[in-house]
């Protein structure tokens, strides 16, 4: 079977597991209204940064985008979903390249349309605070948000693939970035930057110090999803359904 019908019929599935389109509906709310609060009251924080603020709701969105990724992989765990796929598909490589295409690609259109959302929002409760910002600088703030989204959703698609499991890989990655990321953050410095959640969001701010910039960070975290991905494509062409 060609990639096309592959990637068709993960389309489908994508689109008619009422969970996921739940998820990505749950990433646009919570996103932007966190962003529209945190304008509401952020130009009181005596570190203002006028970017990061209107687009802070990513901070709790960001759960959405996991649960997308994970749910959408750990689907064909249950009830034997994924033999029957196989028998369809029997080019293993070739089924886990669709179904992360069939991930990727929603998440990052849903994700430049939150973050478009999320930053009017928050724009609008900041006010004149936020006059400052160039249309560079938006615009970067915008596209590196649904950039990073995208890449997140994918790193929890392929720790489920990996892990087998999407309560697993829940367990793991949204106490870590709720909690460790920022303990190892605040203790450790700048080797906190390198982490993948802490990378990608220097895109998210106007300005930034470390050794990483905006496309430096988002490639960051791109190199953490590739090595995720790879692991979760070996576990899929190596391991019994």
């Amino acid at each position: 079977m060609t990639f096309a019908p592959v990637l068709h019929a993960e389309w489908l599935k994508i689109r008619t597991l009422r969970s996921l389109p739940g998820a990505l509906l749950a990433l646009f709310a919570v996103t932007t209204g966190f962003s529209a609060l945190a304008g509401a009251d952020g130009s009181s924080d005596p570190e203002f940064d006028p970017l990061f603020t209107a687009l802070s709701g990513i901070l709790p969105g960001q759960i959405a985008a996991i649960s997308f990724g994970a749910m959408a992989v750990s689907s064909e765990y249950h009830g034997g979903a994924l033999r029957l796929t196989l028998a369809a598909t029997p080019q293993r490589g070739r089924w886990f390249a669709a179904k992360m295409t069939a991930i990727a690609v929603p998440a990052l259109l849903v994700g430049l349309v939150t973050a478009g959302a999320a930053l009017a929002a928050g724009r609008a409760g900041l006010g004149s605070a936020a006059d400052g910002l160039t249309v560079a600088e938006q615009l970067r703030g915008v596209l590196g948000c649904g950039i990073y989204l995208m890449l997140i959703a994918l790193f929890a698609a392929g720790l489920t693939a990996l892990l087998r499991s999407g309560v697993a890989t829940l367990s793991i990655l949204i106490p870590f970035i709720l909690v460790v990321s920022f303990v190892i953050g605040d203790a450790a410095g700048t080797v906190a930057d390198f982490l993948p959640d802490k990378a990608g969001q220097i895109a998210l701010h106007q300005t930034y110090d470390g050794p990483l910039g905006p496309w430096s960070g988002l490639t960051v975290t791109a190199l953490w999803t590739a090595a995720v991905l790879l692991a979760g494509g070996w576990s899929v062409r190596r391991r019994d359904a």
